[in-house]
């Protein structure tokens, strides 16, 4: 049993021969061939002592069983685009014999960089070591980091054998998040004592008011003469602590975006809508996000039972690995905001045709605040400045529309500033202005 797993060694460790040990075992293998041919006992001597080193090497290694256990730390695990991150990680000894040379290799997408190498040159028993190293991307997602990979080798570098470990972890690398200036929103109290008005950004569960019937809720609470006047089920909301509601509705759309990597409209409406959600949950308010795919973050029911640090890492996260969609329309969307929109809502919009921007006209009047960041995307391919003038301008009617029906609209160009537009929201101003180039 022990010669046979000797022989298995022997061939482990002859698939690990560097260039050295096969260049030693080529002219040692040439020497004994030349020996036996010239009659020069002293020839196979050198012969026999040049191929048996690279040999000896490779059952050596091959048959080497340190004991190693090995970690990693992330610092910090939820990175920004653009900053560097550091992984730490950590080599144990757990046998009690010492190591020989250990050359580790730790797996990283090359987006982050070129893989890390180190040398441990002897690693003491129940000793250990430490190293680290930087990763950093301009592109947010979410990159695996490992295994990492243990190469043996002997003294010579006659052999080296690699040995893999199973775990690895992952680097989330998220949107830039800027720092908003402190506003006056729709939603927000206003005045002092007793006197201050509630405005419609903190309706939701708390009101005794009437909202359309839901499956599920009682009907003991069905509010039959407004039944009657609207034509469908309504019923009367229970008295709760308030709560100030937000939500963040991200376009996705691709045939609403342009412009190509980290310089696109998309990415500059994902920063954006980090942004805006990050600052909301600051202020207190409970925030989701909601892209046009009808899809909520938090989930449904769960927003109010998350601290406000836990539902920014779920936002975070979400936006990370956001991506652009093949929908046509908002109208995925619509459903959400209608049975549970309450509150502020700050849309972040790409292209809009006239359907699109009627349907969201009409769902201004179920939001106790709006709020659109509507991206004049030609400018982001460079597209606004060459059109010729036709004479009329499908953005500023759309921005003309949506402001009619209520929304406090900001248009936005490429390399406009997020703190400047978002001072533009302030509720005290009932329009934004709209920076029109000379001769557009």
């Amino acid at each position: 049993m022990a010669s046979s797993d000797q022989t298995g060694g022997l061939r482990a460790g002859l698939r690990g021969l560097t260039t050295r040990g096969r260049s030693f075992l080529a002219a040692g293998l040439t020497a004994v061939v030349c020996a036996y041919v010239l009659d020069q006992d002293a020839l196979l001597r050198v012969g026999v002592l040049l191929a048996a080193l690279p040999l000896a090497a490779a059952l050596v290694v091959a048959n080497t069983r340190y004991r190693v256990a090995s970690g990693r730390r992330l610092s910090p695990h939820r990175a920004i685009a653009g900053q560097e991150a550091r992984v730490h990680l950590r080599v144990d000894n757990v046998s009690r014999v010492p190591t020989g040379l250990l050359l580790l290799e730790d797996k990283v997408p090359y987006v982050l960089g070129p893989r890390p190498r180190f040398v441990l040159d002897r690693v003491e028993p129940r000793g250990f070591r430490e190293v680290s190293y930087r990763v950093r991307s301009d592109l947010r997602g979410r990159y695996p980091l490992g295994p990492l990979q243990l190469r043996l080798s002997d003294p010579f570098g006659m052999c080296e054998v690699n040995r893999g470990f199973s775990a690895s972890d992952v680097l989330t690398v998220v949107p830039q998040v800027q720092a908003l200036p402190q506003v006056r929103l729709t939603g927000e109290w206003i005045g002092q004592g007793e006197s201050h008005a509630r405005t419609l950004a903190l309706a939701g569960d708390d009101d005794v008011i009437l909202r359309e019937y839901r499956p599920g809720d009682d009907l003991r609470r069905v509010h039959w003469r407004s039944t009657a006047r609207y034509g469908e089920l309504m019923v009367r909301r229970e008295e709760q602590p308030q709560k100030a509601r937000a939500t963040v509705l991200l376009d996705t759309r691709e045939v609403g975006h342009r412009g190509s990597g980290p310089a696109s409209s998309f990415e500059w409406a994902v920063s954006c809508a980090a942004s805006v959600a990050v600052h909301l949950l600051e202020r207190g308010y409970q925030t989701q996000l909601l892209t046009d795919t009808g899809q909520w973050v938090p989930g449904p029911g769960t927003g109010g039972q998350n601290l406000a640090a836990d539902t920014s890492g779920l936002i975070l996260d979400a936006l990370a690995v956001a991506d652009l969609s093949d929908g046509a329309g908002l109208s995925r969307a619509e459903e959400p905001l209608r049975a549970g929109g309450e509150g502020l809502l700050v849309a972040v919009l790409g292209d809009l045709d006239g359907a699109q921007a009627a349907r969201l006209a009409r769902l201004r009047s179920r939001t106790g605040g709006a709020i659109a960041f509507l991206l004049d995307t030609g400018t982001w391919a460079g597209l606004r400045m060459i059109a010729p003038d036709t004479g009329g301008d499908p953005f500023r009617d759309r921005v003309r529309e949506l402001r009619a029906a209520g929304w406090t609209v900001l248009p936005v160009r490429a390399g406009d500033s997020l703190p400047d537009l978002w001072r533009a929201a302030d509720g005290a101003k009932t329009t934004a202005p709209y920076r029109e180039e000379a001769g557009a």
